[in-house]
């Protein structure tokens, strides 16, 4: 697996921080820190985050509300740490939406194989260093460097732009994207156009892509929210 994953770790102790940045960053991550709920979903919104270290006990807003408004638009990989033993504690986190969980005080160790485990399952398709990303055995192609994305071995022929918005998917698997976020990542904050002609790129990519653009399997639709990206067919709920 190639480590070269964005993290995210929230918690209000400087010291704690500390620690499990050293010991991702030695394990070959990038790491970003936050010590309040707030700055997390502040910085979430405006970087690429791979997987949450989240603690639970927060200041200006706490772990199990940055869970819940995450969870709303992402199923990005969220490991909770808590100071709260009881099973019942452990049940609400994993039920609020972690997918995993740690009680203070842990072993630092543990949880960069934890986080490692995550990343496997939630990214077992993806690297985010690589230069050729293929998906369902083969059925999807995307060169990044030669901007060539080929579909059952057809080249796809997207435009530049269609090429920019799907490079954002591919950077933010399962991440939900309004048409705003989608213009700000592909175009930039600068863009003239307008926001709902990301429909239109969305249309000419899923007819370029997707084995039935009717019933698209990569680029699915979010009722009310935007799209996402599903990087296997397998994760599509019917």
């Amino acid at each position: 697996m190639n480590n070269k994953f964005k993290i995210l770790v929230v918690d209000d102790e400087q010291n704690i921080l500390d620690v499990i940045k050293a010991y991702l960053e030695k394990d070959g991550f990038d790491v970003i820190t936050a010590m309040d709920g707030k700055s997390a979903l502040d910085i979430y919104s405006n970087e690429n985050i791979h997987l949450i270290v989240l603690d639970l006990m927060l200041p200006k807003m706490t772990g199990e509300e940055v869970c819940n408004r995450i969870r709303v638009i992402s199923s990005i990989p969220i490991i909770m740490l808590t100071a709260k033993s009881e099973e019942n504690e452990k049940i609400e986190g994993i039920s609020m939406g972690a997918d995993d969980y740690l009680t203070k005080p842990f072993s630092v160790r543990e949880l960069v194989v934890r986080v490692r485990a995550l990343l496997r399952r939630a990214y077992r398709d993806f690297s985010p260093m690589a230069d050729i990303l293929t998906f369902n055995n083969g059925d999807l192609e995307v060169d990044i460097k030669k901007m060539v994305v080929k579909k059952q071995g057809v080249v796809a022929n997207l435009t530049t732009n269609e090429f920019k918005i799907l490079t954002v998917f591919l950077s933010n698997p399962t991440q939900v994207f309004s048409r705003e976020k989608l213009v700000e990542k592909a175009f930039g904050a600068n863009y003239e156009g307008f926001d709902r002609t990301v429909d239109s790129y969305i249309k000419n990519i899923r007819q370029k892509i997707e084995s039935n653009h009717k019933e698209p399997t990569y680029i699915t639709t979010v009722y009310g929210m935007g799209y996402k990206f599903i990087p296997s067919n397998d994760e599509v709920k019917k």
